[in-house]
């Protein structure tokens, strides 16, 4: 059994809780509140930007030349594909960009982490990290797509984005990778990349449970 396989199995439980959660639920019926969608949008746009970079980061560290170029590519379509689709619902909804700056906590928590890790882990470790972003998804994108009404859905640019075949392409170069760096390291790091991509998977449930809850920082006055 690939690598992979075994990690999805692992994160099948977070998965279906990701399927049942309300921000999924409503976005699957466009009945997802603007002002929730508006939300995510915002941290999602913040979060991509050093997406990107860790993205760029792990090409940076790879001795295969081919993985560092595609590496790079993942980390410019994070930077500038994917933030189009922001560009067009800021305008599209007229979003209020006046908070858009503003950093939640579990935006900043998922930044950190996978900076960390691209930083002091084996670049192996770091694939494991960054491939729930793909992954996770993907597989959303295809679910919402099976079970929405999508021209009565105001949502339908994001369902079509994350449901493409050009974004599926993506993801399975993403997967192979890890399970071909997988089968040659060793079986301490392959355990740790057990560990941080279900830790970052968790943190793909996190990031929508604090849009939908629009949670920011709790201010205190001493």
């Amino acid at each position: 059994m690939k690598w992979t396989d075994n990690a999805w199995e692992a994160i099948t439980p977070i998965y279906n809780d990701i399927l049942a959660m309300p921000f999924i639920t409503e976005l699957s019926r466009g009945s997802l509140p603007l002002d929730k969608f508006q939300f995510y949008m915002q941290q999602d746009a913040l979060y991509l930007e050093d997406f990107g970079r860790v993205l760029a980061y792990i090409g940076a560290k790879s001795v295969n030349n081919q993985q560092a170029l595609d590496y790079f590519e993942f980390g410019r379509n994070a930077l500038i594909v994917e933030k189009a689709l922001h560009g067009d619902y800021f305008r599209e909804f007229g979003f209020d960009t006046e908070n858009s700056n503003s950093v939640g906590p579990v935006c900043h928590h998922y930044i950190h982490f996978l900076k960390s890790i691209a930083a002091f882990e084996p670049v192996e470790v770091a694939m494991a990290a960054t491939l729930p972003c793909f992954w996770i998804y993907k597989k959303v994108g295809d679910y919402i797509l099976s079970i929405a009404e999508m021209s009565k859905n105001p949502y339908t640019k994001w369902i079509g984005t994350y449901s493409s075949e050009e974004f599926a392409e993506g993801v399975l170069k993403a997967k192979d990778y890890v399970d071909k760096i997988a089968e040659q390291t060793t079986a301490t790091n392959r355990k740790r990349m057990r560990q941080v991509f279900i830790t970052a998977s968790s943190l793909e449930y996190s990031f929508w449970q604090a849009a939908y809850e629009k949670r920011m920082w709790m201010h205190t006055n001493t």
